[in-house]
């Protein structure tokens, strides 16, 4: 006999799949639970020992995305860069690896946020994440003296956060056509020339 905890952690993977693949092709409106229990193959009680709300099992489905999307292995590679200079081209190749994955769930929550306060503290928990993210590479800029002295930290951090937003990332990869590897080389280009400071030149000899 399969042991309870093996079940349950079978249940939960099912649930979370579920929810997912109801965001994926219907977008938030679409999940209820009922529809989740449905798609699981579990009776609505045994979705609710596990999840005993809505926000419950959406706070859950962001973090089950992000973990398929390997979004905290990616960012690691972020914070394991050394040189100031070479973090932004490593953070826009973080976001080119993770954000179009996280695009579909991510724009359904939005969608109805303002409607709905499930999808509002999604919502929100997403925002704070993205804006520590941001705060910690202007910070790592300015701490390695390659922050552009006419951008304070935080104003870095404030256009860091816009240019991972969605909305970029729809216009540039949906309606303009550029591919992942465009989008990160050229974001990166972008945001070296506006935030960093020049190089310093080396000397040359006598």
């Amino acid at each position: 006999m399969e042991p309870q905890n093996a079940r349950s952690r079978r249940t939960r993977e099912a649930v979370l799949e579920a929810a997912h693949r109801l965001v994926e092709e219907g977008g938030f409106a679409a999940l209820t639970m009922a529809a989740v229990a449905e798609g699981a193959g579990v009776t609505r009680r045994s979705l609710y020992l596990h999840f005993e709300s809505r926000t419950a099992l959406v706070v859950a489905l962001f973090d089950h995305v992000n973990d398929e999307v390997g979004v905290a292995a990616s960012g690691a590679q972020v914070w394991a860069v050394t040189d100031a200079r070479d973090l932004l081209a490593e953070w826009f190749a973080h976001l080119a690896r993770c954000q179009p994955r996280l695009l579909r769930v991510a724009r359904a929550v939005q969608r109805v946020k303002d409607d709905d306060p499930d999808a509002a503290a999604h919502w929100d928990l997403v925002q704070q994440d993205w804006r520590a993210s941001s705060l910690r590479v202007a910070r790592r800029l300015a701490q390695g003296e390659v922050l552009d002295p006419g951008w304070t930290v935080r104003e870095a951090a404030d256009l860091l956060l816009a240019l991972m937003g969605f909305d970029v990332l729809e216009t540039l990869l949906g309606e303009r056509g550029w591919s992942e590897s465009a989008y990160r080389t050229r974001l990166t280009r972008a945001a070296e020339r506006m935030l960093l400071a020049p190089a310093p030149s080396v000397a040359s000899g006598p």
